[in-house]
Parts: structure tokens; sequence; C-alpha cells
């Protein structure tokens, strides 16, 4: 997305406008003229245009103008000369992203070109939840993420969506593990009917039964299944041996179910009539390059709701929000991005802990970010932090990180 599109007549001032850009990281595609621009100029186009104002046949002017008819959303920022200043700001007014003076100070340039880079890469990932959230299943629609991790938790959503069977949603608090039977529901035959959550823990006889019965051959969500009162277990039970118009039951809990059957809490032939499948929901701990895609959809809900400007996500930010714990998962995330949203304090969850578990924190992100430099290549992504590959492959598993997850 680094991507700037360069137009100057001036061959010598291509030159070194390419030189300073490159030095900063930033791909450069260079033209001397509209004519030998325009082709570059697509609706698809991913990064920034910068161009010399006064050019000889077409100016800039005719360039913002052909931009503005191909992606009225294009970024287009103008080199301007002392004189030019009145025309820079008319075409300001007419949608160019910014104006710059010659000559220009390098941090001015490359921090204005990385801007309009922000906000191009911003309205094209708009784009693409946009037409995901068309287009796309309810699994893609509503559960996010692009790790491997993300990937395959949709899948078997889909796999356990289409079998029909009972199943337990397992997952940490915070994880989304209502979400997720809500997804199995719209992705199964029942998803015309009706789809109930209910809190276990308040499920009387009478209640389950009731609730049962308004479910009309839909999908019933029993949340945290170890809290169902015994008698009502037994209840379930029963409800469950009649297979004719009876909802399909899907029961989530973040405690061990075999644990709270060894210990009574739970009847062993509820626990097995229920497992007969089984979704597993990974922390976010178990997929930081997760965390900010999340984050910044978390962060356009809340603006959505609030009626505020969406705020620019610095790198910075996201780098430290993968490097936390977030023993809340995905619910803590979200209150951390709408505290972003309006401006609350600071976004990031409390670090706490001692001097041990912050610095374990601090490795935890380097990892991450090498494996990620290295797109999951363990030898590189060693080399590049000069560990001995043992070493590397130690700290992995003591922080949980799959080198896999980042190829």
């Amino acid at each position: 997305m680094n991507h700037v599109l360069l137009v100057d007549d001036d061959p010598a001032v291509r030159e070194a406008l390419s030189q300073t850009l490159e030095l900063a990281e930033m791909s450069v595609t260079a033209a001397g003229s509209f004519v030998e621009a325009k082709d570059h100029i697509t609706p698809s186009f991913a990064g920034a245009i910068l161009s010399d104002m006064r050019m000889p046949g077409r100016d800039g002017f005719h360039l913002l103008d052909y931009a503005q008819k191909q992606d009225a959303d294009l970024p287009v920022v103008l080199l301007t000369g002392e004189g030019d200043i009145p025309m820079a700001v008319r075409a300001m007014g007419a949608g160019a992203f910014g104006f710059l003076k010659k000559p220009c100070a390098t941090d001015d340039l490359v921090a204005t070109l990385g801007r309009a880079m922000r906000a191009r890469a911003m309205v094209l990932e708009n784009r693409r939840m946009k037409a995901q959230l068309e287009t796309g299943d309810a699994a893609s629609r509503m559960l996010f993420g692009v790790s491997k991790q993300a990937e395959e938790l949709r899948a078997r959503v889909r796999a356990v969506a289409m079998a029909g069977a009972e199943a337990l949603i397992l997952g940490a608090p915070g994880s989304g593990t209502s979400k997720v039977a809500e997804v199995v529901h719209l992705l199964s035959p029942r998803a015309m009917a009706p789809f109930r959550k209910a809190p276990a823990a308040t499920m009387t006889p009478d209640t389950l039964q009731s609730v049962l019965d308004d479910t009309e051959g839909g999908t019933l969500f029993l949340d945290e299944i170890a809290a169902l009162p015994e008698t009502s277990q037994f209840a379930l039970l029963q409800a469950l041996d009649f297979d004719e118009g009876r909802p399909r039951v899907l029961a989530g809990s973040y405690r061990d179910l075999q644990a709270e059957v060894a210990e009574g809490r739970l009847t062993p032939e509820l626990y097995y009539k229920l497992d007969v499948l089984r979704v597993r929901i990974p922390s976010l701990r178990e997929r930081p390059e997760d965390i900010p895609e999340l984050f910044r959809r978390y962060v356009d809900i809340a603006c959505e709701q609030a009626a505020l400007p969406r705020p620019e996500i610095p790198p910075e930010l996201n780098a430290r929000l993968m490097a936390q714990d977030w023993p809340g998962n995905a619910r803590a995330l979200m209150n951390a991005a709408m505290r972003f949203a309006m401006g609350i304090g600071d976004p990031e969850e409390e670090p706490g802990g001692g001097l041990a578990e912050q610095l374990a924190r601090v490795e935890r992100s380097l990892l991450i970010e090498a494996l990620k430099r290295a797109r999951g290549n363990a030898t590189e992504a060693a080399a590049a932090l000069d560990l001995p590959r043992k070493t590397f492959y130690d700290k992995l598993t003591r922080h949980a990180i799959r080198a896999e997850s980042y190829r």
C-alpha cells in the first residue's frame, strides 16, 4: 500500500523525489506527463498520487479532474510553486488531498503522503468489507480475522452448521460463543426459523420448556451449559430424546466440561448428548495477527453508532495491542475500541504485572513482528533477532506462538 504515482515533467525532479520516497520505504511509479500517468490511475489504485501543478499540455488540474472521475476517493497531493498557491487552494476545494510548496522538506513530504496512503488504505479496506458483507456467507460477514486460526474457525462453523446435530461451542470468556452459535444457525437449514439464546443458569424446567416451544424448530443456544440447574438438565435430556419439531440445541461454555462432569455439576448423559460436534474458538492470545483488523472493525462500529468521524489508528498502537494477552478476548478489545473512538482514556488495557510480565509481553511482540517480516520463516526470523534456532523455538512455545500462522 506504500505506493506513490509521481508525476512531474522535470527528469531531475522526478529522480530526486523518487530517491527520497524510496529511502522512506515507499514504492514509486514515475511519469513525466498526464498522458504517461493516466493509465495508472484506476479505481483500484492502492496508494497516493503526487503531481506537479504546472506541466506542459495537461497540468495538475487535469490530472486531479481525471483522478476524481476515476475514483473520488483517490488522494492527490499537488506540488506547487510560489505563485501557484491560490491555484492549489482552488484545487483543494475541487478535491485534492493536499498541496506542498516547492521546495518542500522531506519530513513534510513523507508525512503528507503517509497520511494520504493511510486514508486510501482505509477506503479500500472499507470497500472490501462492504463487498464481503454483501456477497459473503454469514461466517465471512460475522467471524473476522485473517489468521490461519480464523480461517479454520470459519470452516469448522460451516461444517457444524450443515451437520445439523447438537454441538458444544467452547471458548474463553468474551470470545463470542453466542455469535458463533448464531452463525451456525444462519448457515444451517434452520436459518429461516427462530434463533434464541438464553443463559442456562436461569432455566427452570418450566422456562426451559417455554423457550424450547418458542423456538419452533429453529436453534436454541444455552450459554454456559454447566450452570444449568440439575432439574433442568434432566428436563433438557428428555426434550432431546424427542426429535420431531424440536429446535436444535447448541451449548456454550468456557469451563472444562469433563471436569464439571467428574465433579457432579453436569450429568454425563447430558454432556454426551450435547458433545456430538464441537467448535472451539481460539483466544486472541493465540491469533494476535487478527487484533488490528478486529480493533479497526470495532472502532468503525463505535464511530457509526455514535456518529463520530473515524480516527486514524497509528501502527504503533496496533503493535502495542498485539503485544497484550487480552484475557477478556473480543469483548475487552471491543471496549478498548470504544474508548479509542470516543477519545476517552487509553484504549489499551492496563498491562499490570511486575517487570517480568511486562518484559514477557515485549518479547512476545518482538517475536511476532519478526515472524511477520519473515512471512512465517522461523529460521529467517531467528536470524533477524540474532537467536539460536532452538532458543527461538523455545520462546515460541513459551508464548504459544505458531510460526505457520504468519505464512
